[in-house]
């Protein structure tokens, strides 16, 4: 390979980049790329996806970000190593938690201090020395250019060299080679390319103007003059820098020395505090038993029998940290009076049963411990914890405090383009009015639930043919999934032993005093990071009120773990759909189904 592309953005650029990572990998792999970087804008969002995409395709992954200084400026970071890997992590998370939301800024100081095991490029125009060579101010590019050579060491600081066919990338690049000649510091070629080809570039110039609230017609500077932002061949980009053979050279010279992996990042549970003369296993073997002796009248010989046999795998596979944090938190709830429940597969554990996790008794109801947990599956067990919604804030607060900011924060959920949300953001960049926007995003949405799409633009008093409209019909199709911004998992919590920051980048949240990561569930569990769900639900808020209802008229104290489940009354609602408000069998169609499944 002549050439690797190491400067190029993803939609996880957030409204500056036109191609998923994954079509971005498929086009690499069609051009017959050895290796390739993304480098999104002051994150690592879709790296997960990018590095699934590239492993399957035969591509060796680089992992990048371009970062955003305290001055505006941009500087591109590539990792060299694990180092590397942890430092840029770390790099934009101080960026993002020190600044607003949406606002991450990198002050020279984390510069500085993060610096170990990457590489750094100086950028598009907006880096600070081609703007300083734009600007004629030679002597400033020079110190800047120093500064960077003695901040990440000379083999580690390149001059990059960019040209999309406009007079003024010829001069800059004549005038970086200058440089970088009089300064012995090496040149490289990027495209800094935000799609996978030149038909990306309306897309581009949409999302531009959904970002700056703008307009096509008025966006004017905003826009790319051309659309050379895209995946060129290594052909391409040879002849096109044919006076920089050494420039092209090195960006293959920078990819054989990027070297890191995702496969090798160590998401350990942290360490659980046991007692004195206690391991963790004894411990949780310990809390077992104690409370085996308060759930069963009688420790049966299948009681022992099961715990033993659940204690045997959850020591083998090294799970007994995991319990113990699980009970931590389910105790924190009964000793504060808030309503919990473990749900879904956890319930089929014995262990879970005893450590009041779960109300339910695996063993009465004959239940299968393997369905939760089994030697054979490699994925972490997933214990759902329900909690009253009223009072589920002080559970997560609880859990940041316990394990600190630095190895405790929520998984983000990606909010994607959808059916409405993508007419309006595209209507509006096409100039459409508000109201014609209203209307079409109606529109959508029956055509969504069927329907001639055609037949009902010319109902609702548009003309087909306009050429406004079949550019929303396209460019709407063309935007679906496409991230639009991060919010919040329902309730999916990563805890880490080693800082959180080394793994994945966090963020404040929206809502105070929240931080999330910067990946979804899906990258978290790829990663293997282990997620624990601390799920608000509303029917517990008013079951906690009706027992303590109960408590206070009748003088009965209710709990859930001794309720029989043979009470004929129950499944007579159940039969007769009387169900509004049961959680998971409330729903209008689980109401229309369970009369005829009696």
């Amino acid at each position: 390979m002549t050439y690797i592309e190491l400067h190029a953005h993803t939609n996880f650029s957030f409204l500056d980049g036109a191609v998923h990572p994954e079509d971005l990998v498929t086009r690499a792999a069609e051009l017959s790329y050895d290796a390739m970087a993304i480098t999104d804008h002051n994150g690592f969002y879709g790296i997960v996806r990018f590095h699934q995409a590239a492993v399957a395709r035969g591509i060796k992954p680089i992992f990048g970000a371009e970062i955003t200084l305290t001055n505006g400026h941009h500087l591109v970071l590539l990792v060299k190593n694990a180092v590397g890997y942890a430092n840029l992590s770390q790099l934009l998370s101080e960026a993002h938690l020190q600044n607003k939301k949406n606002e991450a800024k990198v002050t020279n100081d984390i510069l500085g201090r993060f610096s170990e095991g990457l590489i750094a490029l100086s950028g598009c125009m907006l880096g600070e020395i081609p703007t300083a060579l734009l600007n004629d101010d030679y002597n400033e590019a020079q110190r800047i250019a120093a500064h960077y050579r003695e901040l990440f060491g000379p083999d580690n600081f390149y001059l990059e060299l960019q040209h999309h066919n406009l007079p003024i990338y010829e001069t800059l690049c004549e005038k970086l080679a200058r440089l970088g000649k009089t300064l012995s510091i090496p040149i490289v070629v990027t495209n800094n390319v935000h799609y996978a080809r030149p038909d990306g570039r309306r897309l581009q110039d949409v999302l531009t103007c959904i970002k700056n609230h703008t307009t096509l017609d008025t966006a004017n500077d905003l826009l790319y003059p051309n659309a050379e932002r895209y995946l060129k061949t290594p052909t391409q980009m040879t002849r096109q820098f044919r006076r920089y053979p050494e420039a092209i050279a090195n960006s293959v010279v920078i990819a054989e020395r990027c070297n890191f992996s995702l496969n090798d990042l160590n998401t350990t549970l942290p360490d659980f505090e046991a007692p004195p003369h206690e391991t963790t296993h004894s411990y949780l073997r310990h809390l077992t038993y104690e409370g085996a002796a308060r759930r069963y009248d009688k420790m049966t010989p299948e009681v022992f029998r099961q715990l033993e046999h659940e204690l045997h795998i959850i020591e083998k596979l090294e799970l007994s940290g995991y319990f113990l944090i699980v009970w931590d938190i389910a105790r924190f709830c009964k000793e504060n009076g808030i309503l919990s429940q473990g749900r879904g597969s956890a319930a089929n554990s014995a262990v879970c049963y005893c450590l009041e996790i779960t109300a339910v008794d695996p063993i009465k109801l004959k239940l299968l411990f393997e369905r939760f947990v089994s030697e054979e599956r490699t994925e972490s067990p997933d214990i759902d914890i329900d909690i009253a919604n009223n009072r589920r804030e002080e559970v997560i607060q609880y859990v940041y405090n316990k394990y600190g900011r630095r190895h405790a924060a929520m998984v983000c959920e990606v909010i994607s383009y959808r059916g409405r949300s993508a007419v309006r953001d595209v209507g509006k960049a096409l100039g459409f009015s508000l109201d014609e926007v209203d209307k079409l995003a109606r529109l959508l949405d029956h055509y969504s639930r069927g329907g001639d799409m055609d037949e009902q633009i010319i109902d609702a008093g548009f003309n087909r043919r306009d050429r406004r409209v079949q550019l929303l019909v396209e460019l709407c199709a063309e935007i679906a999934r496409f991230p639009r911004h991060l919010g919040i998992h329902v309730g999916g919590m990563i805890i880490t032993k080693h800082p959180l920051w080394g793994v994945v980048p966090i963020e404040n949240a929206t809502m105070p005093n929240r931080s999330v990561i910067q990946w979804d569930k899906d990258d978290a569990e790829a990663t293997h990071c282990v997620k624990i769900d601390l799920l608000g639900l509303g029917m517990l808020s008013l079951l906690d009120e009706a027992f303590k209802l109960i408590k206070e008229h009748r003088g009965v104290t209710i709990d859930p773990a001794k309720l029989s489940y043979d009470d004929p009354r129950v499944y007579d609602l159940i039969c007769a759909a009387d169900t509004v408000g049961v959680f998971q069998v409330e729903s209008r169609a689980q109401m229309n189904t369970l009369p005829r499944h009696k």
